[in-house]
């Protein structure tokens, strides 16, 4: 008995341990939530204390985190690298290097990528580079084990910008939105990088994240695609429903938000607007159900988290881009504020850690009523798009020319 225990107790450790790592875009679930806990409720007035800094090349991939390793992609000249550093000091421990020399008329003035974010698992570290190339490495030592070019192989839309959609983990697969025809969602083998399954429609690529969510017990891919969100079983590429919602340029680009409530919050810039749709199952069937649609809330680029019954987002493309609350089941606006310039952000031990496009980093309040800065510092000066990162009792940072960890304890 007291074996058994102890065992139990291990395993629950390893799993807690777990989800305090930041494997992919968006975090250990994918909502920008983090499962720390013991943070601190202010900083002092120089921010948190800086435990490493560093260089880093151009890009605007978000940190990945596994246990003490740190992985992300920047561009130096022509080439794209993938990075392993220590998570303690910063130190490289590998770089993967390729060409990702831009394809003529290419338009990478708002930044030259990369722009995905790598994933992590017991296999492998996924990343994906502009030009669509996805690879598969080795984690401790950077070897390339497998690889396959999305947009040759599988005719996958081409980005004009450089490609954007980080790739998921689901079982023992990868799964990617590539577009075009015959293979809008590919999943691939983890450790071989064969082909398991394909969705035959054809659905044009966006630059929008997917997400897994759980509807009525079944595992589904949700994701925006350049006029439609939809959704997808994730053991065999079928399409379960499909939503329409366009954009300007198809340029869907903000992850959906989900709730235990059966909602899920959709934005986008470029006259996309935000909805909420209600998916419920009955029959073996999903039905996608419109609850609300408005043009108030536009998320561009930067994350929306959800607290309660509350999404919060910067709403804007061109201009300014207040941060916003909308009520998630009426579409009510309840606040805007003007405190931040466009911002990403991350929910983490009841506050919320946010990064604005100025470098700004904040501690602050977001409730129903209002926003509340506990703490803020001007650290970050290269046009600080990248979401920030929160692993155990760390943050991490980048911009376009530096990565930091900072400790929040």
């Amino acid at each position: 008995m007291l074996r058994c225990l102890v065992v139990l107790l291990g395993l629950a450790a390893e799993n807690y341990a777990a989800s305090l790592d930041w494997p992919q875009f968006g975090g250990p679930h994918g909502d920008f939530k983090s499962d720390s806990k013991g943070l601190a409720s202010a900083w002092p007035p120089g921010g948190p204390k800086k435990l490493w800094g560093r260089p880093l090349g151009d890009g605007y991939s978000e940190v990945s985190v596994d246990g003490n390793t740190l992985y992300t992609m920047y561009r130096v000249a022509n080439d794209e690298v993938v990075l392993a550093a220590d998570a303690n000091t910063g130190k490289t421990i590998w770089e993967y290097r390729y060409d990702a020399t831009f394809r003529p008329g290419m338009g990478m003035e708002n930044g030259s990528g990369p722009h995905a974010t790598p994933l992590v698992t017991e296999n492998g570290a996924y990343a994906i580079g502009i030009l669509a190339n996805l690879v598969c490495l080795d984690k401790k030592t950077g070897k390339r084990i497998w690889s396959h070019d999305l947009n040759r192989e599988f005719h996958g839309t081409v980005f004009d910008r450089g490609w954007a959609p980080s790739p998921v983990a689901y079982k023992g697969w990868v799964v990617m939105k590539v577009g075009g025809e015959g293979n809008s969602f590919m999943a691939f083998d983890q450790k071989t990088g064969a082909v398991a399954w394909h969705t035959t429609q054809k659905f044009t690529n966006a630059p929008a994240s997917p997400l897994l969510i759980n509807v009525d017990g079944q595992h589904q891919l949700v994701a925006p695609m350049a006029d439609e969100v939809v959704g997808i079983d994730p053991n065999n590429g079928f399409v379960l429903w499909s939503y329409p919602h366009s954009t300007s340029w198809g340029l869907n680009i903000s992850t959906p938000v989900w709730g235990e409530d059966h909602l899920l919050f959709v934005s986008s810039a470029y006259n996309g607007g935000s909805c909420v749709i209600r998916l419920t199952r009955s029959g073996g069937k999903t039905t996608a159900e419109k609850v609300w649609e408005s043009n108030r809330m536009r998320v561009h680029f930067s994350t929306a988290v959800r607290v309660g019954d509350t999404v919060y987002g910067s709403s804007g493309d061109f201009g300014p881009a207040p941060l916003t609350a909308v009520d998630v089941k009426t579409g009510k606006i309840a606040w805007q504020d003007r405190t931040f310039a466009k911002a990403s952000f991350v929910y983490a031990d009841g506050k919320f850690i946010v990064v604005d496009e100025d470098g700004n980093l904040a501690l602050a309040d977001f409730t129903p009523q209002g926003l509340k800065v506990r703490s803020r510092v001007e650290l970050l000066h290269s046009n600080a798009w990248t979401a920030p990162s929160v692993a155990g009792n760390r943050l991490y940072l980048r911009d376009r020319s530096t990565l930091m960890a900072l400790d929040l304890r």
